[in-house]
């Protein structure tokens, strides 16, 4: 390790056996100075989100990090949950002990502008749950916009989603709110499935985490025993798919991922590809941009590959430490 000071984080999170999984590296990473975190409706219902980051924080042994409710529904639409990807409780099932913490007397939005303005240095936000929080942070205090260094969010995609042919889950789930979050003015990195999927733990060092006495550490186990990587689970031993925690990876080691500065939108019509992340990578202007001329769009640091064996030894050097 540097003896550079641990880099300021937020995150908003829809926990989620991934989000958890994020939650539990970010605690333990020496890097890194959790600062808060806020929750949105996403992979469970908003309380549920509550209920398992507090839990997820109590099992971690983290300090007393603020915790906030945010918004139960996207912008415009219903909310939508992957419950049957993460489970009923959106942790797996697991049987987890209601959390004897509370979470903070604000909403979301008012923690992370508090806690983004009172931060000495600037401030990283990690999103990794639909963008609704996000969203309205930037809408009614645009002013926060200086005191953050970088947004990086999990969410989006290159090639192929999985809410739809096209669409992620996270951009999917509000895309109006993903469409304000590349207006920020600020630096982005898109973590999208194209590199998200990659990086899996492998089955030797699940069972291993399972087997482990320290609360925090059994329970990563636990939590990559419940996620098989993608697409298919290999045999008997599956691997973990670290999933949403490689975005906190890639901002505790930003080398293990390679990204391009590309122009991104988000599709926002009624269809097919409503939620789609579109990412220009042609070397130079086409048809429409000749004969309609060009369009604005935000330019996003796309990512586009990953060191796995070097962000899964991280995760595993990390999550056990106690």
């Amino acid at each position: 390790m540097t003896d550079q000071p641990a880099v300021p984080v937020i995150i908003d999170c829809d926990t989620g056996v991934d989000d958890a999984l994020a939650l539990l590296f970010a605690v333990r990473h020496p890097g890194l100075d959790l600062r808060a975190v806020t929750c949105v409706a996403g992979n469970t219902d908003v309380d549920g989100v509550v209920r398992n980051t507090l839990t997820v924080l109590e099992q971690a042994g983290a300090p007393d990090i603020p915790v906030a409710r945010g918004a139960a529904r996207p912008l415009i639409e219903p909310a939508r949950s992957a419950r049957h990807v993460h489970g009923a409780d959106g942790m797996g099932d697991l049987g987890l002990p209601a959390p004897t913490r509370a979470p903070a007397p604000v909403d979301a939005v008012t923690l992370l502008h508090r806690e983004i303005l009172a931060s000495p240095r600037p401030v990283t936000l990690i999103p990794t749950a639909p963008l609704t929080n996000i969203a309205l942070l930037l809408r009614i205090h645009p002013e926060v916009t200086r005191n953050i260094e970088r947004i990086v969010f999990m969410g989006g995609a290159v090639a192929t989603g999985n809410a739809t042919p096209v669409a992620e889950f996270n951009v999917w789930h509000d895309p109006e709110a993903a469409a304000v979050l590349l207006t920020a003015g600020v630096p982005i990195t898109m973590y999208g499935l194209d590199v998200f999927t990659r990086v899996a733990v492998p089955g030797a060092d699940v069972r291993r985490l399972r087997a482990s006495t320290e609360p925090g550490t059994r329970l990563a186990g636990e939590l990559l025993g419940h996620r098989p990587s993608a697409p298919e689970p290999d045999g008997d031993d599956p691997a973990g798919g670290l999933g949403d925690a490689g975005a906190v990876c890639a901002v505790a080691d930003p080398a293990g991922l390679t990204t391009r500065h590309l122009p991104v939108e988000v599709s926002l019509a009624p269809g097919p590809t409503r939620g789609q992340t579109v990412v220009d990578r042609r070397p130079r202007p086409g048809e429409s941009e000749i004969h309609e001329g060009t369009r604005e769009q935000a330019l996003v640091d796309v990512a586009l590959d990953v060191d796995v064996d070097r962000y899964v030894k991280l995760y595993l050097e990390t999550v056990e430490r106690s």
